[in-house]
């Protein structure tokens, strides 16, 4: 029988202080930090006992546990002012006392609350075949833990390998929520163990001991600062799943065909098949019935209630142009922190149907088993459509039909109202807990799909005016999960949106907002921001795996690619709009490299790069960054003209004996031009506006580019290409 190992750690207090290395509150406490707990409880000073070194290995190298933690809510933010990390800088000379107060800096706290009679569980999948002789360790271990989190966070736990059923009960205790991991993106986001973390550990921990080094230079002796290495850890999407039911709309008999809603009565069928559903609670289940108002009508709740409240998805079939986009299903999401219970609820929507005015049944939910189109709605996706339209806070100014021609709308006033409605569209995924920085948003009365319905046709038997209701379509920087509703009207069926993901972004896109130099150079923006993106993909990989060349450019062996063409990822500083991009091969490469040649390995490194927010640049700054998403029609590096010019000097790749200097850039331009595949060039086509000479006689320039027909971006060509320099910008004609 497959079996579980479970860890359940008790707090001594209902607080929680820990932060996980982005500042952000950690809920529930990560299994890694678990993992590292266990070993501190365990070692004896620099020791850690055979025993359990052996099964802490064992015990890193399995799959990411689920965790069942009890509701939190955060509590009040503080501030307490302690010394950093630079002492020993202001020690010398000074006494302790004086040398303290150098150095303290503010933190703001704010702790995670929580019922600290309710535990933390932790459940390994361990199988039916794994070796015992592993777990007597490990609940020794556990007896050793005093603390998880910071070191006010006092805890203590408990081990023991039981069988999966006893823990599948467990899981559905109504005690506390279930964090799952899943393969795909999301927040929250923990770190979680992976093989090599136990000997990182230990490098670390040997390392901290001797941070301190003093090395000889021309000057004396200097006490230096050695950075101690990172541990191997993994980032996982983790899922709070609400409880999810399917119903099918179908006739009364057993198997039958389905009954569907035309998709504009979206609102009306929502709201018919909620108030049916609290009717027959409230009669099963009398004393639930402010509940049931609530958390599941919606009458009375407050701010704090509607995470919790009951979320009602209607389900059009999409999937094809020619589809009818007939409501045929209504999924129902009861929240795993609902107080009704997600059998109840189940139960009332069972029972929800549809009568004539003689009393015959004819259509019904029936609880369905098939989720394929529901799952159409919940993949992650970065560009959405809304299905059914938003009802937003602010409207359009009304038309009279029989004063059309007088009442006409200006350009200027249109613009002005779809501004408004986007900025409407922006609040209202503050108000759903979209966090994901927004690229692009369009709104309009007209459907986005072809068998569509105009927004105003919404508007029945809802208390929105149509001219609240407004279609849009959003490109965030970020994939986004869903099922995705968003606007007042969320919670009777309007503002579903649907993902419409074509491809991967080929290029992916940062903004620098914060922490960049006034001197920064591009060369070491870009330097900086490919050792981030190596780092970020090794961690991604097996342990001692070899980074894949099409990130790191070179061969196993080390030397560079020798694949004839620039086959891997570049890096792109675009300082003057504050931008760090990295950009796919096929995108600078019009020839000899295929998307479906590089799709896997891009994929790896969108998923690595997820969550960067910041970037060490050295003499360029701490870079403060924000994912975006870019309009390649307006983008100056990839909207199509005719002339371009260069952001970044343009390098030669090699000098051509008996020729000048502009001789010299105009060739070597239009041979790099003629290898990425672009139109080729005369000499009067490509204009020298500077010449620039290196430390070591290298030969750059400034350059203009001339093209009989408008070409599109990006374009990094030259001999610095791949360390910030030989972008070029697209330019007006004069």
């Amino acid at each position: 029988m497959p079996r579980m190992f479970r860890v359940t750690v008790r707090f001594h207090e209902g607080r929680y202080h820990g932060l996980d290395n982005r500042r952000a509150h950690e809920w529930p406490p990560a299994p890694a930090r678990l993992f590292q707990a266990l070993l501190a409880g365990a070692a004896r000073g620099a020791v850690l006992p055979a025993p359990t070194a052996s099964a802490l290995d064992w015990l890193q190298g399995l799959p990411p546990p689920t965790v069942v933690a009890p509701r939190h809510t955060l509590g009040q933010a503080y501030s307490s002012y302690v010394p950093n990390n630079d002492l020993d800088a202001v020690l010398p000379g000074r006494r302790y006392a004086d040398a303290v107060a150098k150095t303290r800096v503010g933190k703001r706290i704010r702790p995670v609350l929580f019922d600290a009679a309710i535990p933390i569980v932790y459940l390994w999948s361990v199988g039916d075949d794994e070796e015992d002789e592993q777990i007597p360790a490990l609940c020794a271990a556990a007896k050793g833990l005093y603390q998880l989190g910071r070191g006010v966070d006092m805890a203590w736990a408990d081990a023991v390998l039981i069988d999966a059923a006893e823990a599948e009960r467990q899981l559905l205790a109504p005690r506390g929520v279930v964090y799952r991991p899943h393969g795909g993106e999301g927040r929250p986001r923990l770190l979680c163990p992976r093989p090599g973390l136990l000997d990182s550990l230990t490098a670390r921990f040997e390392a901290m001991r001797t941070r301190f080094r003093t090395e000889e230079t021309a000057r004396g002796p200097v006490r230096a600062f050695v950075q101690p290495p990172k541990p191997r850890l993994a980032w996982v999407a983790y899922g709070a799943q609400p409880h999810r039911l399917i119903f099918d709309l179908r006739e009364p008999d057993a198997r039958a065909s389905y009954v569907p809603f035309f998709l504009h009565r979206a609102a009306e069928f929502v709201q018919s098949a909620r108030d049916k559903a609290a009717e027959h609670l409230r009669e099963a289940v009398p004393g639930l019935a402010d509940l049931i108002d609530r958390y599941l009508v919606g009458c009375g709740a407050g701010g704090a209630d509607k995470p919790s409240r009951v979320h009602l998805v209607p389900i059009p079939s999409v999937g094809h142009e020619e589809a009818d986009m007939a409501i045929r299903r209504l999924e129902v999401l009861v929240p795993q922190t609902c107080p009704l219970a997600a059998e109840d609820v189940s139960w009332a929507f069972s029972r929800v149907a549809w009568r004539q005015d003689d009393g015959r049944v004819v259509r019904q939910l029936q609880l369905g088993d098939d989720p394929r189109m529901v799952a159409r709605f919940e993949q992650p996706a970065r560009h959405w459509r809304s299905v059914t339209p938003l009802a937003l806070p602010v409207g359009r100014r009304r038309v009279d039909p029989g004063r059309v021609a007088e009442d006409a709308k200006g350009s200027a006033e249109r613009t002005a109202e779809e501004s408004r409605a986007v900025a409407a569209v922006h609040q209202a995924l503050r108000h759903a807990g979209v966090s994901v920085p927004v690229a692009k948003v369009l709104v309009q009365r007209e459907p986005l799909n072809r068998r569509g319905a105009r927004a105003e046709r919404f508007a029945s038997a809802t208390r929105f005016p149509k001219e609240t209701l407004w279609h849009a379509v959003i490109t965030f920087a970020e994939s986004v999960q869903g099922p995705l509703l968003l606007g007042d009207g969320r919670y009777v069926g309007l503002g579903l949106m649907c993902p419409n993901d074509a491809k991967l972004p080929a290029v992916i896109a940062f903004a620098i907002v914060g922490g960049l130099s006034d001197r920064a150079a591009p060369s070491v923006v870009v330097r900086a921001a490919r050792r981030a993106m190596l780092a970020r993909v090794q961690d991604r990989l097996p342990h001692g795996a070899a980074l894949p060349k099409y990130v790191s450019g070179h061969e196993a062996d080390g030397a560079p690619a020798r694949d004839g063409a620039h086959r891997h990822v570049a890096v792109v500083a675009d300082l003057p709009r504050a931008r760090l991009l990295y950009v796919a091969p096929t995108e600078l490469q019009r020839r000899g490299v295929r998307w479906r040649d590089i799709e896997k390995h891009h994929r790896r490194l969108v998923s690595a790069l997820e969550g960067m927010d910041a970037l060490r640049a050295g003499s360029a700054g701490r870079l403060t960054l924000i994912p975006v998403a870019l309009d390649p029609e307006r983008d100056p590096l990839f909207a199509p003209t005719q002339v371009w010019e260069n952001v970044t000097d343009y390098e030669v790749t090699r000098h051509r004996r008996g020729r000048t200097a502009e001789d010299t850039l105009r060739l070597d331009a239009a041979a790099e031009l003629d290898r990425c595949g672009w139109p080729q060039l005369g000499r009067d086509s490509v204009e020298v506006l500077a010449v620039g000479r290196g430390p070591r006689g290298g030969l750059s320039g400034r350059l203009r580019l001339t093209f009989r027909t408008a070409q599109t971006g990006p374009l990094v060509i030259g001999r610095a290409s791949q360390k910030g320099g030989g972008l070029f910008s697209g330019r007006r004609r004069a």
